[in-house]
């Protein structure tokens, strides 16, 4: 969602005092009606990388979005695009016979995508068996001819764990920042440029319940309440994903901890 222009409160965008004297990439640059993907990300951060390298310097990656990251150091699959009627019909198979169910479905058909899939992942299975139906193919038989951007000795992660207890205090406390700083405001304004409501902004975490506010059909105290825990609810999937991943990762649990990592 940082990529987008239009919200920089909302989706917490680094500001200019916490930019000052770094050179930021990406952030707020690409307008809210232009649909991106991880592909496209692909593609315009490779030369911004090979830009920095050749001044000398290190790149150093941030952000949340766990597939960006794989895709990075994976490489990411060329698949072709599943039709929307392959998609609706693993989705109301999912509704009908469950999770499990399609669990079971793809363990027959790609059991090393099923492995992967931590969990109730419903997107991320649905998404893998509609591949296999739409062309007869696992997903792993696709993503086992990618090519990474990085390869395994040319970077190094680190991962942010912090107590949960503390992690939440601290969404909680960025929220109320946000509306002190005027994100209803930004939000109305917003809506006036940009009223057409399937952009993928009106998705950040926040945004529907404010809308709510704007539109008259929710109390702002209500709304606060509600996009906390969606915040709440996100950092865990992340925590999750991370704790899943870490053969290649260092658990810090402080930034200055990151960025010694990054610079050494």
């Amino acid at each position: 969602m940082q990529l987008y222009k239009g919200l920089p409160t909302l989706t917490a965008l680094p500001s200019r005092k916490e930019q000052a004297g770094i050179a930021h990439h990406l952030f707020g640059t690409v307008p809210p009606d232009q649909p991106w993907s991880t592909g496209i990300w692909l593609d315009a951060i490779a030369p911004i990388v090979r830009q920095i390298q050749a001044r000398g310097r290190r790149p150093i990656l941030v952000g949340g979005t766990g597939l960006y990251f794989e895709a990075l150091t994976k490489g990411l699959a060329q698949i072709p695009n599943i039709s929307k009627n392959t998609q609706l019909k693993v989705s109301q198979l999912a509704q009908e016979k469950g999770l499990e169910y399609l669990r079971e479905q793809l363990e027959r058909v790609d059991p090393q995508a099923a492995s992967r899939i931590l969990g109730a992942d419903r997107q991320r299975l649905i998404r893998a068996l509609s591949v296999y139906q739409e062309t007869g193919k696992s997903l792993t038989s696709f993503q086992q001819n990618t090519q990474p951007v990085f390869r395994q000795d040319q970077w190094q992660g680190a991962v942010l764990l912090p107590k949960r207890e503390q992690l939440y205090a601290r969404i909680e406390a960025r929220f109320d920042q946000m509306l002190a700083t005027g994100a209803l405001d930004e939000l109305q304004e917003f809506c006036r440029a940009w009223p057409e409501l399937d952009l993928p902004l009106f998705k950040a975490i926040g945004v529907p319940s404010l809308l709510k506010v704007l539109n008259g059909e929710m109390a702002l105290v209500d709304a606060t309440a509600q996009a906390k825990r969606d915040t709440r609810r996100y950092a865990k999937r992340q925590m999750t994903w991370a704790r899943g991943r870490t053969a290649s990762w260092l658990h810090v649990d402080d930034a200055q901890g990151v960025f010694k990592l990054c610079l050494s």
